[in-house]
């Protein structure tokens, strides 16, 4: 997703507590990086923040590392997740089991590693990169589920979700090529019996336009 510059993203984030400005230094050491050593999750491709935020307001027991390669949406996710806190009763001095990371994913092996024991793998309307060259940079890509299982737990989950109905049966090639079963799936996530969904600002607006959710749960074949 494209985003204008924010010229107040890094002044804001650099003084953000739960903004990390080296990632690098916390590799495989992430449960020391949060204020308490809790069960780990990784969203990448985190976007505007809806989903992390709301994440952390519900599993205050959980820590989540929400990553974007862009600085200018980290930006906009800080907002985000501040205002979700502050419309919860809390302050953003409470915000203590959520970390913004601005990263390549391309590299994310080079800063979470199987050390840090990730329990849960968030993907949420990742860029479908649609042209045939450009495939390979999807978040689902074979070669990236690969990379995953670097620092997934053997028995982690993917969670994949998407209003893209090319990139989702594509995924699943991939998810099969990959070596992973899927253990639940639907192609209209709101008419499903799926109960803990988190619905982000995309998927309100996706479904506002008629289109169905597709999600997927993914374990790696042991």
């Amino acid at each position: 997703m494209r985003i204008r510059k924010k010229k107040w993203a890094e002044p804001e984030l650099s003084v953000c507590d739960f903004f990390v400005k080296n990632p690098e230094e916390h590799a495989g050491n992430w449960k020391s990086a949060f204020k308490k050593e809790q069960p780990l999750v990784l969203e990448i491709g985190c976007g505007k923040g809806g989903f992390a935020g709301q994440f952390a307001l519900l599993h205050p027991e959980i820590n989540i590392i929400a990553l974007d390669i862009k600085i200018d949406m980290l930006g906009v996710g800080r907002r985000t997740i501040v205002k979700l806190f502050e419309e919860a009763g809390k302050s953003a001095d409470e915000i203590d089991n959520l970390l913004l990371v601005n990263y390549n994913v391309e590299q994310l092996d080079r800063v979470i590693k199987p050390e840090d024991r990730i329990e849960r793998l968030f993907i949420n309307f990742c860029n479908p990169w649609p042209r045939p060259k450009h495939k390979k940079r999807r978040l689902t890509y074979y070669k990236k589920l690969e990379m995953y299982k670097s620092f997934l737990l053997p028995e982690a989950e993917i969670r994949f979700k998407t209003d893209d109905d090319e990139l989702f049966e594509e995924s699943l090639e991939y998810f099969a090529q990959s070596g992973y079963d899927i253990t639940y799936l639907t192609r209209d996530l709101h008419q499903s019996d799926f109960t803990e969904n988190i619905v982000t600002e995309h998927e309100r607006m996706f479904t506002e336009e008629g289109k169905t959710i597709k999600f997927l749960i993914a374990k790696q074949h042991i």
